[in-house]
């Protein structure tokens, strides 16, 4: 899925004045962080579509599949056969959920036609049971009956917060909800609202947390966030105006659902550290909250697993 996206975004910007896409872009870093709330659509027309896609798609479908990945291996007896991405845009999230499973008949619903139209022709041929269509992100949205997957991934923080609980809420009808917002303290903040809101709305908690008690985490002292590696192409790098192959898109999510599934016992919440004959871990753990474990030399086949264990991982790992 990463390289067809590629090749869909391809020579996406031909015939947009770089000016032209240089202020799109300016624009749309503002407000996919969430700092403008709105009850209108952010991407207004062709070029901001256009240039949304090159500079987000690679990066929000990186952070999508990171955490589909990590619900996936919660629940790695069960696919979705039916799938709705609520404000889904351009379609990125559904990228994602093709690449985690096959065969699942998405939905994409945005308030953007111009949004719409440019996900379906990236889409052409390569994702054919998908469906695109234009409804208001907010307060009235349902979710079909039967839903089995929704996914919300950078929405919540364009949202004003009466249609954010909304949206959440409708949601939490499927069988599974996966939530992604930028890995911010902001974004990780609209997370936290929203993981409360999924667990009363009696789903459990399956990722990250390792359990669907409050958060350890006290804010504005610390945010839960994970970092996914996005491979860069001449055209994103055009955009973005880099130079350098890759970037590391920082994200916050949570994955819940109605399934039979098990957390994992602990998750590694920040980089581990690689010292001298060790190796220490941030945890956020099932029973004792927020801890550091230091794993020696000494413990042989663990110390082996953590030097391969990354930001993001279970612990002791599925593998």
């Amino acid at each position: 899925m990463h390289e067809e996206l590629r090749a869909a975004l391809a020579g996406l910007l031909d015939g947009l004045p770089p000016t032209q896409a240089a202020q799109a872009v300016d624009r749309l870093i503002s407000n996919y962080r969430g700092r403008t709330p709105t009850d209108a659509p952010v991407l207004r027309d062709r070029a901001d579509v256009a240039a949304y896609a090159a500079y987000r798609m690679p990066a929000t479908f990186e952070a999508v599949r990171a955490a589909l990945a990590a619900f996936a291996a919660r629940v790695p007896d069960w696919s979705p056969a039916t799938h709705l991405d609520i404000g889904g845009g351009t379609g990125a999230a559904t990228w994602a959920t093709a690449a985690t499973w096959d065969g699942p008949h998405s939905t994409v619903l945005d308030w953007a036609q111009p949004a719409l139209d440019l996900g379906r022709e990236l889409a052409d041929g390569v994702l054919p049971d998908t469906r695109w269509q234009r409804r208001t992100i907010g307060e009235g949205l349902t979710v079909p009956p039967g839903t089995d997957l929704v996914t919300v991934s950078y929405v919540l923080g364009e949202l004003r917060p009466e249609d954010r609980r909304a949206v959440v809420a409708a949601a939490a009808t499927a069988r599974a909800v996966v939530l992604i917002e930028p890995g911010t303290p902001d974004g990780y903040l609209r997370i936290r609202e929203a993981r409360t809101q999924l667990t009363e709305a009696g789903l459990r908690i399956v990722a990250p947390c390792p359990h669907s008690d409050t958060c350890p985490i006290v804010p504005g002292e610390d945010w839960c966030h994970f970092s996914a590696r996005v491979s860069r192409s001449s055209l994103h790098r055009q955009v973005k105006g880099g130079s350098l192959p890759y970037e590391d898109e920082k994200f916050s999510y949570v994955a819940a659902t109605t399934l039979d599934a098990t957390p994992a016992p602990a998750r590694v919440t920040r980089k581990p550290q690689l010292r001298k004959g060790q190796v220490l871990l941030d945890l956020c753990t099932t029973t004792n909250g927020l801890q550091r474990t230091t794993i020696t030399k000494r413990q042989g086949a663990d110390y082996r697993e953590a030097r391969n264990t990354n930001w993001g991982d279970t612990w002791p790992s599925d593998s």
